[in-house]
């Protein structure tokens, strides 16, 4: 009974607390595509990934029922970096639905115009309004019914203490006539939030979202957020095992136990009972000793001896980056390592399955074999065509026609009298660029990997193009950092595919991380130097472009798209297949709307990949 008093309380005092108008609140989730269009199309950064902001704290002046709820010590403010563009998960500022969308809207054409770091946030905000009132006169209906409805919440200047009051009334003013006041007054309190404006990414009065916590080495790391939300974190010295006492109550009875600390960066929690733990916790603490989650999976990999490694071709290839930061590209700054993998002896014995490497296994002639059967028919045919005005020799048939025709005379005139041999051929070429990155270690089900599921593929699709009678070729890469990118040649354009080519392909081991822009433009090399009409580059991967380095997030994410954007200014045709469930976030930055397709199923790409060949070659 208890227990359900004080929720009912909490409810009761929380709702009476609250600003907001609950009946009239918009998610993000929702407008997210529309700010997304609007952002995007005012000129905003479109590598900027649009997301919920966290809460920060606030230090403002709280009433009496916001005291007493314990709520208003944190806002959500809209603010941006290099990466991403922070909006409130959800708006419940106005009275009416219409308003709430429209500031998520006027918040997305300020973000577009923000070109650099706030200097004076008050002064920087009045000129950015004017920016886009001047740049887009459009907007200016809709920042006056904005302004004119939000003036209505703030708060009354004659209820304000002097301090208080002069900054609050120097707010007003800006927002009524941008770029009309110079300088915000201080005071004692932070101002109410003016949730018109952006917000640094560091202030003096909010607390600023935390540095990313760094690993003993000074890497930096950045783990996978599912739900795009960040978490405020904090470094703690670590406890001394050798020190400390707990106390404890049991049964009136006082004793003393040693103290255990408990490391949970070595516990074996499911990672799902981890984040739903994260998600409760309001500030996340790190202590010095220990390493952030991520780096749990991110750590230097060897590489392995040179007798067990494959076969080097070269000394390496040194190919550009583009650093998106200075929008230019280093020369030379990749290291990219031409491999070619041979299966050993002991793998030539026989798989699980009973069949010998290098010949096609067991569980996939029967789709191999109905692929041959489809593609076949695209193979070209070679046949005659009579009755032309030239070609390699006579068309007798046509002629004795003529010459009864004649000498009955009912000619009809000059006609083709010559047939040619027509030789049609499928003028294209297809270049197959598959991630052989660590993350294809994973299983997808209870019997494959993906790595299992990407070997399948290659297989079934070099079987279907050999039936076809297509040019293809086939390369495989991954990388430890940008001085080792390695490249796999499977099958290049001159190879007739063979068995040897299958136990290339059933040879391929998970590898280390994926820099794609460097495999994509060596792949840029080598199709340009085919003379087919039609040149397409088909990329499978499962995940996004990621290394040790600073290649994570943005700058990995920018360096591919200028990859993909240099395939296509040659001729190329670039696409990708990506299993990755989050693809949607990035793929369309890169490979534009139609340049993509996800795999669900990642089980389901042996059959899907053929098919997806077949309508982009059609």
């Amino acid at each position: 009974m208890e227990e359900y008093v004080g929720f009912k309380w909490h409810e009761y005092i929380t709702g009476k607390a609250s600003t907001d108008f609950e009946d009239a609140t918009v998610a993000l989730k929702d407008a997210g595509y529309e700010i997304g269009v609007l952002f995007r199309a005012l000129g905003g950064d479109c590598g900027l990934r649009i997301e919920a902001a966290t809460p920060r704290d606030y230090f403002m002046r709280r009433n009496f029922l916001q005291k007493l709820a314990g709520t208003h010590q944190q806002v959500e403010l809209t603010w941006r970096d290099n990466e991403t563009l922070r909006l409130p998960e959800t708006l419940g500022i106005f009275e009416t639905a219409e308003l709430n969308k429209y500031l998520y809207l006027w918040l997305a054409a300020l973000a577009a115009q923000q070109s650099e770091e706030f200097s004076d946030w008050f002064q920087d905000n009045q000129a950015l309004t004017n920016k886009v009132l001047e740049t887009y006169p459009g907007m200016k209906r809709i920042y006056l019914a904005l302004v004119d409805a939000f003036l209505a919440l703030r708060p009354a200047i004659s209820e304000l203490d002097e301090e208080s009051a002069a900054q609050e009334q120097a707010i007003q003013q800006a927002l009524k006539e941008p770029g009309s006041i110079d300088e915000l007054p201080p005071a004692k309190y932070a101002p109410n939030p003016v949730y018109l404006w952006l917000y640094p990414g560091n202030m003096s009065t909010c607390m600023t979202m935390p540095s990313p916590i760094e690993d003993d080495d000074g890497s930096v790391s950045s783990g996978k957020k599912k739900h795009g939300k960040r978490k405020q974190g904090e470094r703690i010295e670590s406890y001394d095992k050798n020190h400390g006492l707990m106390v404890f109550r049991l049964e009136n009875l006082f004793s003393f136990s040693e103290f255990v600390p408990v490391d949970r960066a070595g516990d074996d929690t499911d990672e799902d009972d981890a984040e739903s733990v994260a998600d409760d916790l309001d500030v996340i603490s790190v202590s010095r000793d220990r390493k952030a989650a991520s780096s749990s999976i991110k750590f230097d990999l060897d590489l392995p001896a040179s007798e067990n490694d494959d076969l080097r071709l070269g000394e390496g290839i040194l190919l550009p980056e583009w650093d998106y930061r200075s929008q230019s590209y280093q020369e030379n700054y990749c290291c990219l390592q031409p491999m070619l993998g041979e299966p050993n002896d002991s793998s030539a014995e026989g798989d699980s399955e009973g069949s010998v490497t290098g010949q096609l296994p067991s569980h996939l002639r029967a789709d191999a074999a109905k692929l041959r059967r489809q593609f076949s028919g695209l193979k070209p045919v070679r046949q005659w065509l009579n009755r032309q005005q030239d070609g390699e020799e006579l068309d007798l048939d046509n002629w004795l026609h003529h010459v009864a025709d004649a000498k009955a005379g009912s000619d009809s005139g000059e006609q083709g009298f010559y047939r040619t041999f027509n030789n049609q051929v499928r003028d294209l070429s297809c270049l197959i660029l598959a991630d052989l990155s660590l993350s294809t270690d994973t299983w997808v089900n209870n019997d494959q990997r993906v790595i299992d599921v990407v070997q399948d593929s290659l297989q079934l699709l070099c079987e279907a193009l050999s039936a076809a009678g297509d040019r293809f070729s086939v390369y495989g890469f991954s990388s430890r950092k940008r001085d080792h990118v390695r490249y796999h040649v499977i099958k290049n354009f001159n190879e007739r595919y063979s068995d040897q080519i299958r136990g290339r392909i059933q040879h391929l081991k998970p590898g280390y991380y994926t820099r794609m822009g460097a495999a994509i433009r060596q792949s840029i090399k080598v199709l340009s130097n085919e003379k087919s009409h039609q040149r397409v580059l088909m990329i499978i991967t499962d995940g996004k472009p990621n290394d040790l380095d600073l290649y994570e997030g943005r700058y990995g994410v920018e360096d591919t798209r200028m990859a993909i954007i240099e395939a296509k200014r040659a001729g190329l045709q670039p696409f990708c297949v990506t299993i990755d469930d989050e693809a949607d976030e990035y793929l369309p930055h890169l490979f534009g709307q139609n340049g993509f397709v996800v795999i669900k199923d990642p089980a389901q790409l042996p059959k899907e990949l053929p098919r997806l060949y077949v309508n982009l070659t059609r």
